[in-house]
């Protein structure tokens, strides 16, 4: 059973509409595939109803994007409900913390030169519902001329360290985990390779989390060397989480393609997932 388990859609950062993400999935021969939005499920329904007419499963999935202190520690949901008024509860306050991270974003852009608005920003988001993100803001001051792409932007003026960086209302992942755990899904650290931490303090980290409630790892990931997978495979045997994977594709042809890594799912994550 060959899964992408880190898909982005419109409603967060990325380009895919729920019914490109189901012509992807169905182009790279996928059994199951879930889309993980950041800090929103907007979409979720809509590509379970689209899955539902096609040979397709979806796994209702998130990514919440939670740090400690400046280290992005961005914490995957699978298999809860997306109906679950309390993890909405907590999605809702995700949403309008990103309103005023966005707008501390833009003072500090504009106090280096970078005119632009609130309203430039909120104009590149899909939805009214969903969080306004960085994404949202260098998308806006492309189109205004400040760089040729978004990310160069991003690293350029928002990324830590830049003038532009804001961290504020952003949850820990010790609370994505208890919401996700909550809603009944389980939590799984993203991307591990890219956490900005030496590796014996990552090491501490997982293994903390995993006491708190963390239940798998993103081990086959886009980025991921032969090396890292390898490690992260282990780590996850040894800690007793299961092994995800994911693509985290936002859009076509930006370098990552729905389905790669392959990836094929445990039958010990299938049944707890119920797929």
């Amino acid at each position: 059973m060959r899964a992408d388990f880190h898909i982005h859609t419109n409603a967060s950062d990325g380009y895919f509409t729920p019914a490109e993400v189901v012509k992807h999935a169905l182009a790279a021969k996928l059994s199951v595939l879930s889309v993980t939005d950041h800090d929103t499920v907007f979409n979720t329904l809509k590509v379970n109803t689209l899955c539902e007419n096609c040979r397709l499963k979806s796994v209702a999935g998130v990514e919440i994007s939670a740090y400690i202190g400046d280290v992005k520690i961005h914490t995957l949901g699978y298999g809860f409900d997306p109906e679950n008024a309390g993890f909405l509860r907590f999605l809702e306050t995700l949403r309008e913390g990103s309103e005023i991270r966005a707008a501390n974003i833009i003072e500090k852009l504009n106090a280096v030169g970078v005119k632009i608005t609130y309203q430039d920003a909120a104009a590149e988001r899909d939805f009214l519902q969903t969080p306004l993100h960085a994404m949202h803001i260098a998308r806006a001051a492309v189109k205004k001329g400040y760089e040729k792409d978004r990310y160069a932007f991003y690293k350029k003026y928002m990324m830590f360290g830049r003038p532009a960086y804001s961290n504020i209302y952003r949850p820990s992942p010790e609370q994505a985990i208890s919401e996700i755990s909550a809603a009944g899904g389980i939590a799984v650290i993203a991307h591990p390779g890219r956490i900005d931490l030496p590796k014996a303090e990552l090491y501490a980290l997982i293994k903390h989390l995993a006491s708190a409630g963390l239940k798998g790892i993103e081990a086959v990931y886009a980025t991921h060397t032969v090396i890292e997978t390898a490690y992260f495979k282990e780590l996850a045997e040894e800690l007793g989480l299961y092994v995800t994977g994911g693509s985290d594709c936002h859009f076509a042809g930006g370098g990552r393609a729905v389905g790669e890594p392959e990836f094929h799912p445990s039958a010990e994550l299938r049944q707890r997932l119920k797929i």
